[in-house]
């Protein structure tokens, strides 16, 4: 259990508080590519930060203060140029990097002024990979972007989902490194909200032991069920949560990367980059424009949906309250990754504070490239005999398959979050 002081130290992540600022060493998902192309501005609001997104005519993607300089109007109604963000009231401009570049009735009465040079706003750089776009908030020198396996996966198929959780950042990453809850949260209570049985679903047995080891990128996962053999993948790989606030989770065929991106102290946007790969020798299609969704949580009662396994997660994490009152928590055996996790962060918060090397913050160019993970090839479902489940995952999917999940993955599973693997493949 954290005490109080220790939970805002873990938890917060505003401007200036320690959390914030490991935080911003980091490149962070903030929106889909596809979002920017429907509409060229987008709203945001990121480590407690009020920025715009936008792209501007040439293509260029621009991090900056949502509020124009001059008369603090919201810039997310802006108007997109060829090269920068026009204020729509005024029309001042502003590049990428914050710059005031026009001021047109400025520039009209005193055209050799240099009154613009002097206006610079807050703005950060963006980069795209896999249909997503990253910013980083830091300090200089800016890292470079990790090019982790999936995100630069040749032969694959993406699909984004994004989720808006009204909680903090760290209970939805600390559920991460939670191997028990698998078992009882999207086994057994998934079972009932299926079926109103609260027995175990078909094939799950009890889980027997867990394991957690620190490891070049962040904590390997490991969980082993009664009956599964302890040289399968689930005991003697298991899956990694990637430091700072990143999971990968899933088996070769499909594969998912969560994201969970703090907006603010109680709120917390979800990423989850689906990956899918065909079986060896077919040709995945290529996409022009990976699809993406936002997820739906309730009902219209207001109830959560609870019939789709993520959706079990983010009502766990959003019922933990705003910010989860870890003072309060009884801890047992089936925590030590929480504990571990914990501990990771207030490593590498000492190391920030000395001026040392952090986890996953590459300065060289080699360090973010060729990055391997360790991830199982069939997840949680081996047989204890060897055999596979008929139809489910570690069978790779078909190319008509493939060829309408690189069209639509939405329309494909109907606005599920967690696509289930479909029948017959």
């Amino acid at each position: 259990m954290l005490n109080a002081a220790e939970n805002d130290r873990l938890s917060k992540v505003g401007k200036g508080t320690p959390m914030g600022e490991l935080m911003r060493r980091y490149w962070h998902p903030v929106a889909a590519v596809g979002e920017l192309n429907e509409r060229p501005t987008k709203a945001l609001t990121i480590l407690g930060e009020a920025l715009v997104l936008y792209k501007d005519r040439s293509g260029t993607y621009g991090l900056i203060d949502r509020l124009c300089p001059h008369r603090r109007v919201d810039l997310s109604y802006g108007i997109p140029e060829e090269h920068g963000l026009r204020c729509m009231y005024h029309g001042w401009m502003m590049d990428e990097t914050g710059q005031c570049i026009e001021q047109p009735f400025e520039e009209t009465v005193h055209p050799d002024g240099r009154f613009k040079e002097k206006v610079k706003i807050a703005a950060y750089p963006v980069q795209e990979l896999a249909g997503l776009l990253f910013a980083y908030m830091g300090p200089s020198p800016v890292p470079f972007l990790p090019e982790w396996p999936h995100l630069v996966m040749e032969n694959a198929v993406h699909d984004i989902a994004i989720s808006h959780l009204t909680c903090n950042w760290l209970q939805c990453q600390e559920n991460s490194v939670d191997a028990v809850h698998t078992e009882w949260l999207h086994g057994i209570y998934g079972n009932y909200v299926r079926t109103g049985s609260a027995e175990r679903p078909r094939g799950q047995t009890p889980t027997m032991k867990i394991g957690f080891d620190v490891f070049e990128y962040g904590i390997i996962k490991r969980r082993l069920q009664e009956g599964f053999p302890e040289d399968g993948e689930d005991w003697t790989m298991g899956h990694p949560s990637v430091f700072p606030n990143v999971l990968l989770t899933g088996d070769y065929a499909r594969t998912t990367m969560q994201w969970k991106v703090p907006m603010d102290d109680e709120n917390t946007l979800h990423f989850s980059l689906y990956t899918m790969r065909p079986a060896p020798g077919i040709q995945a299609p290529v996409q022009d424009e990976v699809p993406y969704r936002h997820t739906p949580l309730y009902n219209e009662d207001g109830t959560f949906t609870r019939n789709i396994t993520f959706n079990q997660d983010y009502m766990a994490w959003i019922t933990q309250g705003p910010i989860a009152a870890r003072d309060k928590e009884i801890l047992g055996e089936s925590d030590v990754g929480i504990i571990l996790y914990r501990r990771l962060l207030k490593q590498q918060l000492a190391i920030m504070e000395d001026g040392g090397e952090m986890m996953n913050v590459f300065y060289k160019p080699e360090q973010a490239k060729d990055i391997v993970l360790p991830q199982e090839h069939v997840k949680h479902r081996a047989l204890p005999d060897g055999r596979y489940r008929p139809g489910e995952a570690g069978v790779s999917p078909g190319e008509d398959l493939l060829r309408e999940v690189a069209a639509s993955w939405a329309d494909v599973y109907k606005g599920q979050e967690s696509p289930a693997p479909p029948t017959g493949i």
